[in-house]
C-alpha cells in the first residue's frame, strides 16, 4: 500500500511537473523523501496499534473420551468425522456383568425389605427389639444405595456424545477391552458446538485491543471472501509467564516477548461451523485510535484475501 501511494504521488508531481504548474526546483526534488517519511511516522506505523493484524487460528475443544466403566466392547456404530448429535451412541460396552450386579443388589434388597417388614411387626407387637429395626433399616438403605450405583454403572455401558461433533483418529473396534482410567483414553472427541478462533497480537500493538471492537478475517479456506466478527476477549496469560509449582529454585532462561492472544467471536455462526479444526487466516482489529488507518487496513486484507487463491503460506 505504501508504494501504491508513493507512486501515486510520484505520477502527479510528475503531470504537475510536465503542465508547468510548479517549478521542479530542490524543494519538490526532495519531496518524494519528505512525503515517505510522513507517510511512516503518521499513517503506516501508527496503524500498528490503531488496527492492528495477525494471524489467525480456528481451533475446537477436544474430549478424551474415557468411560466410566471398564470392560469389552460389543459395538462401535460410528464412523470418524462424521458429525454427531449430543447423545449419539459412541461405542458400547458388555453390560452382562454389570446386569447380574444390578440383579444380585436387587434380590438382596428385596429380602432385606422383607425382614425389615417383619422386624417392624414383631417391634410394634413388643416382641422384638428396636435395635433390630434400626439395623435392617440399614441394611435397606445400603442396598438402595448400592442399587443405585449399580444402575449407574450399567447405564454408563453405553458411551454417549458429550456434544455435537465428530470422532477423529478412530482405531477403537469390537473386542477391544477398555479400562475406566483417565490416562486411557480410548479415541479423541472433537466438540463442534462451538467455533473459536484466536488471534496473534504482538504485545508492541495490542494496547488499545478491547473486547466488542470490529474484525475482519480472510481464512485461507475462503480464498476472496472477508468475514466479519468482534473481540470477544483478551487473554490474560501465556506460557512463559506462568509460574508453575516445582521443587526446584528459579531457573533463568532467556525472556522472549511472544504475542498475545485475542478470541474472536465470528458474526456469521453458520459459516464459522464450517471452517474445520486448524484453519488460518489473517485477522484485523479495529480500534478507536487512528481511525485513519482503518481505511487502509481493510485495503491491505482485501488484498491478503485475493492472494489467498494462490499463496499457500
Amino acid at each position: 500500500m505504501m508504494i501504491a501511494l508513493m507512486v501515486l504521488y510520484l505520477a502527479l508531481l510528475f503531470t504537475l511537473v510536465w503542465l508547468g504548474l510548479i517549478r521542479f526546483n530542490a524543494f519538490w526534488k526532495t519531496s518524494p523523501l519528505i512525503v515517505l517519511l510522513l507517510l511512516n511516522v503518521l499513517l503506516f506505523i501508527p496503524m500498528g496499534w490503531g488496527a492492528p493484524e495477525g494471524k489467525a487460528l480456528v481451533y475446537r475443544n477436544s474430549v478424551s473420551i474415557v468411560p466410566n466403566v471398564a470392560g469389552e466392547v460389543v459395538d462401535v456404530p460410528v464412523a470418524p468425522n462424521t458429525p454427531l448429535k449430543q447423545g449419539d451412541v459412541l461405542f458400547k460396552i458388555d453390560p452382562t456383568p454389570y446386569d447380574a450386579q444390578l440383579k444380585a443388589i436387587e434380590a438382596q434388597l428385596k429380602l432385606s425389605t422383607t425382614r425389615l417388614g417383619q422386624m417392624a411387626t414383631l417391634y410394634e407387637r413388643e416382641a422384638g427389639r428396636g435395635f433390630d429395626v434400626e439395623q435392617r433399616q440399614s441394611e435397606v438403605d445400603q442396598f438402595k444405595a448400592q442399587l443405585e450405583n449399580a444402575r449407574w454403572n450399567l447405564d454408563k455401558t453405553v458411551v454417549r456424545a458429550p456434544a455435537d461433533g465428530y470422532v477423529t483418529n478412530l482405531a477403537l473396534r469390537k473386542g477391544a477391552r477398555v479400562g475406566n482410567l483417565s490416562v486411557s483414553p480410548v479415541m479423541a472427541f472433537i466438540d463442534t458446538s462451538t467455533t473459536n478462533v484466536a488471534v496473534e497480537i504482538d504485545q508492541i500493538n495490542a494496547r488499545y485491543v478491547a473486547p466488542g471492537q470490529d474484525v475482519e478475517i480472510a481464512f485461507k479456506f475462503a480464498p476472496g471472501r472477508v468475514f466479519t466478527g468482534k473481540v470477544e476477549s483478551i487473554l490474560q496469560a501465556v506460557a512463559t509467564g506462568q509460574a508453575q509449582v516445582s521443587g526446584a529454585a528459579v531457573t533463568p532462561k532467556e525472556i522472549t516477548t511472544v504475542p498475545f492472544v485475542v478470541r474472536i467471536a465470528m458474526d456469521d455462526p453458520d459459516f464459522a461451523r464450517t471452517l474445520p479444526a486448524g484453519a488460518t487466516g489473517t485477522a484485523a482489529i479495529f480500534t478507536d485510535h487512528v481511525k485513519i488507518s482503518h481505511v487502509i487496513r481493510r485495503v491491505l486484507l482485501r488484498q491478503v484475501a485475493i492472494l489467498d487463491y494462490i499463496n499457500p503460506f
